[in-house]
């Protein structure tokens, strides 16, 4: 493909997703990474888009840090640092369809713990915290998509946007930059990444003045939506490549 061509089809949804991100802690795994997947392949698609979580987790952070919820964060990521290496091990060795099914089902189980008062008691404390970050791990090096399980968590705390954005970051950084240890970067044209570190940054100046104009409500309904969203649309990719 023409590598101009790849740089738009890449910019676009990265941009979109980055905004959504900043607006909700999560969304640049749902709105970017079909189109990662289908411009650059399974494998490229999926570490390419653990590069630009890691540098996109850090833009955010960069003016949200001071809500964070280091504690939560912290038994997070314990159970993301078992998850990790489980979901990449798992990358090649399973086919991507039953596997991306597996772990989108995963997701809207935890979302709908979650979203159950009585439910999503399981998943509060350190316990679910260690569980919920094992399963975020696990999901994102094998899929891309562990923002669903950590928004499933911070749901179940019943936490508000302001705290829940950077926290995510947090837990998200952690595990993308594992993810990448692991499988490593992948061999991408030049103009692909500047496409992709561009409209992080576009994404990230447009996303403050939205994440400012939306209330507590309606934030929270946002980030359980963009959750469900991402956890169907990994179920779908899946039944679509049987």
């Amino acid at each position: 493909m023409n590598p101009v061509l790849t740089a738009v089809l890449v910019g676009i949804p990265v941009a979109a997703g980055a905004t959504l991100q900043r607006t909700t802690g999560l969304g640049l795994a749902l709105v970017g990474a079909p189109f990662l997947v289908a411009v650059l392949g399974a494998q490229d698609g999926v570490s390419f888009g653990n590069a630009l979580q890691t540098v996109l987790c850090l833009l955010v952070l960069a003016g949200t840090w001071r809500a964070t919820r280091w504690g939560a964060a912290g038994a997070l990521l314990i159970g993301a640092a078992v998850g990790v290496p489980l979901g990449a091990l798992l990358v090649g060795r399973l086919p991507e369809g039953p596997l991306l099914i597996v772990v989108g089902s995963l997701a809207l189980l935890g979302i709908a713990l979650a979203a159950l008062p009585q439910v999503g008691a399981v998943l509060r404390g350190a316990p679910g915290a260690v569980a919920s970050g094992l399963a975020a791990g696990f999901v994102n090096a094998s899929a891309g998509v562990g923002g669903p399980l950590i928004s499933a968590y911070g749901i179940a705390q019943r936490w508000d946007r302001a705290s829940f954005v950077p926290t995510a970051q947090v837990v998200l950084l952690a595990i993308n930059v594992t993810s990448l240890l692991v499988k490593g970067l992948p061999a991408l044209h030049t103009g692909v990444w500047v496409a992709g570190a561009a409209a992080l940054v576009v994404g990230v100046a447009a996303g403050g003045p939205v994440s400012r104009r939306i209330g507590p409500v309606a934030g929270r309904r946002l980030v359980l939506a963009v959750a469900t969203a991402g956890a169907l649309a990994t179920v779908v990719r899946g039944a679509l490549t049987l």
